[in-house]
């Protein structure tokens, strides 16, 4: 198995986003944003939270233009897995490979703590060895997390079941309490907070470590 993990000017979580994807045991490249194609044979591009370019214009807006993230829209278009944490699921809403935007928090202030979140969908590579409606402790780290949808896009997200994550008590005034939503295909996975700082017990928590492992096994080899 192999992960390709984007760095951008300002990423600040591509170390634990490696960390945890090689804790589950895939192959990890780290892949500067100046590069215009992805290694070979990549089965997952993991997009890091962080300042990408200093959170400039917009949060990830800058990135989104960047020439790897042309390769990465290739990658998902061909049916590859892509996992955009914080920075990253902002990147992937300014790339239009995730419908919806993430906005200043409702109070107006950066966040930085654990959250419970509530697992909303099983039916997903990310999410299959949680249990549906489980309660899980990961953190969280932003300013911009306010995630903005209108009434289309949130019919279209519940109807077809693509909401991954929801909040047990938002933090940040997202709509419907949304913490992270899927692709129409499944592949791609945006969320705010930080599964990869909860893979480790030595940093406080392991919910975030299913998350991995559900990817190891859906990608494994047969």
């Amino acid at each position: 198995m192999r992960a390709g993990v984007l760095v951008f000017p300002g990423s600040n979580c591509d170390r634990d986003l490696a960390v945890a994807f090689r804790a589950a045991g895939f192959d990890v490249s780290m892949v500067w944003h100046k590069d215009s194609a992805l290694p070979d044979n990549l089965d997952i591009v993991g997009i890091p939270g962080g300042f990408s370019y200093g959170d400039y214009l917009r949060c990830g807006a800058i990135a989104a233009k960047s020439p790897i993230c042309r390769a990465v829209a290739d990658h998902a278009g061909r049916g590859g897995y892509v996992l955009g944490i914080c920075n990253g699921f902002q990147v992937l809403t300014e790339t239009g490979l995730l419908p919806g935007a993430l906005l200043r928090n409702a109070g107006l202030k950066y966040i930085c703590r654990t959250e419970q979140l509530r697992v909303a969908t099983t039916a997903s590579a990310f999410t299959e060895t949680y249990g549906a409606g489980d309660l899980i402790d990961i953190p969280i780290a932003h300013h911009d997390g306010n995630y903005f949808a209108d009434d289309d896009t949130l019919a279209r997200l519940h109807g077809e079941d693509r909401v991954a994550f929801t909040y047990a008590d938002n933090p940040n005034g997202s709509v419907d309490d949304i913490a992270g939503i899927l692709s129409q295909n499944r592949r791609v996975l945006g969320m705010m907070p930080h599964p990869e700082r909860a893979a480790d017990p030595v940093s406080g928590g392991t919910d975030g470590t299913a998350l991995f492992r559900a990817l190891a096994g859906a990608l494994a080899p047969a």
